[in-house]
């Protein structure tokens, strides 16, 4: 299965994030700002129809870097971005997940990627928040999908119990939650979404890039794969997250021409049966 429906598009398994063409720490302009929008503009070229972003990637840089290179857009891209925090001067993640800050968020996605509307919008949960703000913050979305904005209300950073409640409120077309080969702390939501057809987008599908050493890609059993099947330990990694359910979009992102040539061609990569089992089988 090559395509998933995403908020009534058709899309491609393997997408593009746009988290790594703005600079250090996903903040600043890019280290080179003509090799990012030949990034973007390649991965179109290529096939890619599902461009993962939000505004505060730079803040602002990703989105204006997407414009510049791709607008006016085919008609079959699906953009998705994501609300719930925001950037100070010096980088700093902070909070930004009111109702009304929420559609501020939903509004700047539109002003600076020039469109009227979204495929998508994830609501990015920030742990410990109230279930009370939770369900405002659902209103909120609830209002922009109805007036427009948005086609499809999505969710990340989700527990299963507040993926629930939110599909007893409204219809759900995406989640974007950590999962990789050895975090599966996201699996009952995965299962979810597989039962109930909701695209599920992993973030972090490579190991989060905060560890000394990359527990994913490091991994004896994806290093020997790699070997034995001629890919890089990434391409392994991918594949594998791909394999594990039909209803997975992979969103890798980069800067580099040659990494998303290699990011995409995971698409025709597909592990045999005692790969995928043996990977699946990690604890």
């Amino acid at each position: 299965m090559t395509r998933f429906p995403l908020a009534g598009y058709d899309v491609h398994r393997v997408g593009f994030g746009a988290m790594q063409l703005p600079g250090p720490g996903v903040f600043g302009p890019p280290k080179d700002h003509a090799q990012a929008l030949a990034v973007l503009r390649r991965a179109v070229d290529a096939g890619v129809d599902h461009i993962d972003t939000s505004q505060f990637y730079g803040p602002n840089v990703a989105n204006e870097l997407i414009r510049e290179a791709l607008h006016p857009y085919p008609e079959n891209l699906a953009l998705v971005s994501k609300v719930g925090a925001r950037r100070d001067d010096q980088g700093q993640w902070l909070p930004y997940n009111q109702p009304d800050e929420l559609r501020a968020g939903i509004e700047e996605n539109l002003t600076t990627l020039g469109v009227d509307r979204l495929a998508a919008v994830n609501l990015r949960v920030m742990e410990g928040e109230a279930d009370s703000l939770f369900t405002d913050q659902l209103g909120a979305m609830i209002t922009a999908r109805d007036e427009g904005l948005i086609a499809g209300v999505g969710l990340s950073n989700v527990t299963h119990e507040q993926l629930l409640h939110a599909l007893e409120l409204t219809d759900i077309v995406c989640v974007q939650n950590p999962f990789n080969l050895v975090d599966r702390s996201s699996q009952p939501v995965l299962d979810e979404c597989v039962a109930r057809g909701i695209a599920f987008v992993p973030f972090f599908p490579l190991g989060s890039a905060f560890h000394e050493v990359n527990p994913v890609l490091s991994h004896p059993l994806i290093t020997g794969a790699a070997q034995r099947l001629g890919h890089t330990p990434a391409q392994i990694a991918l594949a594998w997250t791909l394999g594990v359910a039909d209803n997975v979009l992979l969103i890798p992102g980069t800067s580099s021409l040659s990494h998303l040539d290699e990011n995409l061609a995971v698409a025709g990569i597909e592990l045999d049966e005692q790969t995928q089992r043996e990977l699946t089988a990690v604890a």
